[in-house]
Formats: structure tokens, sequence, C-alpha cells
């Protein structure tokens, strides 16, 4: 059996996949501003094993244009060569957290370390509402340049 093909959520088993998305780098999420522009931002993630999850707190401003069904992309890459990169597309869904959502407090967890990702989250404010935003992927991308394994169409020859 062959190689999951781009665009396969199969992918997502695949271990350079496995790597990134147990990694500490943070995501980036890309969505729709009102203005019909495009936004990029820098995020936490947990990976539940079915879902990309990302939370902001509820004032963030991307919480005002993502709502459930909103079509986004997430790029997690490494740092270091070889690079690898894992390509997500699909549509969120949201809903709301009251205080510190757990897959936020997760991430403090394994971005900081367990007694800094507590502190992090004690710190954060007492009314502090969460937006949650799920996503499921439907198309999946890997780029693996470790041992020259998954390269980018145009070098793939």
């Amino acid at each position: 059996m062959g190689k999951p093909e781009q665009g396969g959520v199969g992918l997502l088993d695949d271990e350079a996949a496995q790597a990134l998305l147990s990694s500490t780098v943070p995501a980036h999420l890309a969505y729709t501003w009102t203005d019909g522009t495009p936004r990029n931002t820098p995020i936490w993630f947990h990976w539940d094993g079915a879902a990309l999850v990302m939370c902001s707190p509820s004032n963030a401003p991307k919480v005002g244009v993502l709502s459930t069904g909103a079509p986004v992309a997430v790029t997690i890459h490494g740092a270091e060569w070889p690079f690898a990169v894992l390509l997500l597309r699909g549509t969120v869904a949201v809903d709301h957290v009251d205080g510190v959502a757990p897959e936020y407090r997760a991430c403090a967890t394994r971005y900081f370390g367990a007694e800094q990702g507590d502190a992090w989250c004690a710190s954060l404010p007492d009314d502090l509402t969460m937006e949650r935003f799920r996503l499921e992927p439907s198309w999946v991308g890997l780029l693996d340049f470790d041992e020259m394994r998954r390269l980018p169409s145009a070098l793939a020859g």
C-alpha cells in the first residue's frame, strides 16, 4: 500500500505530521476578515486525535469573524532543517467557554511545562471567557524534506 496522497486526511497518521501535532511550535491560522482580505495569526493549538483545537479570549478580534462553518487554513511547521510542514484546511466549529478552556490549559502545559503552564493560566482574569475553534481537517497536506520524503509539487518531479 502506497503513502497517502496530498489532500487525504490519512496524512495525519504520518510520523512527521504526528511530530508537528505534538510540537511546541505555534500554528498559523489563516482566515478571511470582514473586508474580504486574508488574515494569518500565530496561535496555540491542541490536537485531540480528531481535531485541531484553538482557543482565544472572547474579546479577540478574530472571534468577530470566525463563526461555525467559517473556512480556515492552518499551517504548522518546524523551524530547523530538514523542514516538515503540515497544512490543514476545513471549516471550524465554534463554541463559548466560561473560564479557561481545557484545551487552552493543555496548550499552556505543553508549551511552558506543567508548573509554568499552571502559573500562566492562574494569572488570567477571573472573569475570562474564551471561544474554542475546532477544526476537523477535510484536506491535509504534508511536506517533509527529511530524506526528501514529501516535496512540494514543483520539486517532486
